[in-house]
């Protein structure tokens, strides 16, 4: 009988660290798909941000294509211009109340 209950005991610890072990390993693993997991998501938005690059490049090309385009890139690139091109600047309109300082002795009886 104490054999017997000895085999058991033996068992029952034997089945309960062989269950703490897959435990342990069921945890790693989850541990794993959750930074899969996250790791997709980042790849995911990086691939979307590269793709939103690349119609904006496309989009540049095409517009560059066009002769009016080629010519707006110089202009940007270098400030050239055309012969007969004036260049215009536009100047703020001028305040219309003119700015003057009051003395020190106003601004002291205007304190009192």
């Amino acid at each position: 009988m104490r054999a017997k209950q000895l085999r058991q005991g033996a068992l029952i610890g034997l089945c309960a660290i062989a269950s703490l072990w897959l435990l342990s390993l069921i945890w790693g693993l989850v541990g794993k798909a959750e930074i899969a997991v996250r790791q997709a998501h980042s790849t995911e938005a990086q691939f979307e941000a590269l793709e939103e690059r690349r119609r904006t490049l496309e989009a540049n090309l095409a517009a560059l294509d066009t002769p009016r385009g080629k010519d707006a890139a110089i202009r940007t690139a270098f400030g050239v211009a055309r012969p007969g091109e004036e260049v215009i600047v536009v100047v703020p309109p001028s305040s219309a109340t003119p700015t003057t300082t009051v003395p020190w002795w106003k601004q002291l009886f205007n304190w009192f």
